[in-house]
């Protein structure tokens, strides 16, 4: 790959703007040893100038899994507390499901709502509105004296007005401040929502146990007030001026009929697995602390084990990037999704303490980079105009799937007195997802190379390392 020296040449000057890929407009600051940049030329100080790859694109990235640690706790404080709750309201355990339900609903609602505001705003507005949903939303639920109201209040102030603030849009924003190391910069940020649900459950068990549930939510809502508009003030420039990327060298290339079809019927498809495959991850994610209070172990075992399974999740975020950079987006997807099918069979006949730990690790590790990876999919199969809006419809079907996992899993639980039927509910979901996955791989050997043409080599102008 050839890039564009310092400073303009005759060979980049000869690139049409729209036919440059993943391309970052870096300062005369980003330049070391350098001709003067644009910048410099326009007469403005270079420091006043973003610059992609650059120390503050890493300070910033570490304001944003913060955040992303911090906003994501409502997705987990459900799981730890669903027991007390179920029994304070005196509901069934799928009622008591029913704000985890919710709080997915708003979240894949709300993402859409963000990703809109951060695109006209900046990333720091959504990610204020989010500082006001989750701080009113947590103290709220605190005093909630229902279960309707209780899950109305995650599915509306923490979900769609405060978790979903800061996901997508600071992946997105974390996108565009890196261009050399991109990917492991989207996998750090997203990695926040995993490293969320490794601090927050043992630190919520706590507080349950010393003070109770109420005042859990108490302490999150603080938490929410102080911190979140302090580390927002650290998204305050915009980006730099940065394209997509090329297509993966030697991966498949966009196409018109990716894997042989329509798109929009390629598109049902990937959504109907995203349903499938995270109705199947919920089982364990949201029901593991109920599952070890039913087995006799206690919340607080349970509680480990989600963190345990989430922090495991961080790792495989993480190698999946990797791995995707090697095999490709679907291959990667058939590969997590194989292996969390396995990690799900092995709940069925190990259930003591110690064994529960071991397979909530191997969970974790086999299944965090499989909701990534369906991105990577889109992208790597649909043509660019209109990818950004299929990669939200299909990541949104994954929410969805694990809102209507978590349900589920506790109605099968209802109408059977056993976790084993949920379980195996959750295997053939996963197999669902296996024979889409299996089917849409296939297509796409057979449809081999009727995409488009691949476009230039891309150019990249970075800080320099």
């Amino acid at each position: 790959m050839h890039g564009c020296g310092a400073g303009p040449t005759p060979a980049c000057e000869a690139l049409p703007a729209g036919r440059v890929g993943a391309i970052a407009i870096a300062s005369h600051a980003g330049w070391r040893g350098s001709a003067p940049g644009p910048a410099h030329n326009r007469g403005v100080d270079p420091r006043a100038e973003p610059v992609a790859d650059s120390p503050a694109a890493w300070w910033r990235l570490a304001a944003s899994l913060a955040l992303m640690t911090i906003g994501s706790a409502g997705m987990y404080v459900v799981s730890v507390v669903l027991p007390v709750v179920q029994a304070e309201f005196g509901v069934a355990r799928a009622d008591a499901a029913l704000p985890y339900t919710a709080l997915l609903i708003g979240f894949g609602v709300g993402g859409v709502i963000m990703g809109r505001l951060a695109d006209r705003f900046g990333v720091m507005v959504p990610v204020l509105v989010g500082a006001g949903g989750l701080t009113l939303g947590f103290a709220l639920a605190a005093m909630a004296g229902g279960i309707w109201s209780f899950a109305l209040i995650h599915g509306v102030l923490i979900g769609m007005l405060g978790c979903s603030a800061t996901f997508a849009p600071l992946v997105a924003d974390a996108s565009a401040w890196f261009v050399r190391r991109r990917g492991v910069a989207v996998a750090i940020c997203a990695s926040g929502n995993y490293l969320a649900g490794a601090v927050w459950p043992p630190v919520v068990q706590a507080i349950v146990e010393a003070q109770g549930w109420r005042a859990a939510y108490a302490t999150l809502a603080v938490v929410s007030a102080l911190l979140v508009p302090l580390l927002a003030l650290r998204l305050r420039r915009p980006a730099p001026a940065v394209q997509p990327a090329a297509a993966r060298a030697g991966g498949p290339v966009p196409s018109e009929r990716p894997f042989g079809m329509p798109k929009n019927a390629a598109t049902a498809l990937l959504v109907l697995a995203g349903v499938a495959c995270c109705v199947a991850m919920s089982m364990p994610q949201v029901h593991i602390v109920a599952y070890c209070g039913d087995l006799g172990y206690g919340a607080a075992a349970g509680a480990q084990m989600l963190s345990l399974m989430l922090a495991f999740g961080i790792v495989s975020r993480l190698v999946s990037g990797a791995i995707c950079d090697r095999i490709g987006g679907l291959r990667t997807l058939l590969l997590g999704s194989l292996l969390q099918g396995l990690a799900l069979l092995l709940f069925l006949p190990f259930d003591s303490l110690w064994s529960l730990y071991v397979v909530s690790a191997l969970f974790g590790l086999f299944q965090g980079g499989i909701v990534p990876s369906y991105a990577i999919v889109v992208r790597e199969h649909f043509p660019a105009a209109g990818a950004a809006q299929r990669v939200s419809i299909v990541l949104t079907a994954t929410l969805l799937g694990m809102a209507l996992g978590g349900w589920m899993s506790g109605k099968v639980f209802d109408l059977t007195g056993s976790y084993d039927a949920a379980f195996v509910n959750g295997i053939a979901w996963n197999l669902l997802n296996l024979a889409i996955v299996f089917a849409l791989l296939r297509r796409s050997g057979r449809s081999g190379r009727s995409g488009l043409p691949p476009g230039p080599s891309p150019l990249v102008r970075t800080a320099s390392p």
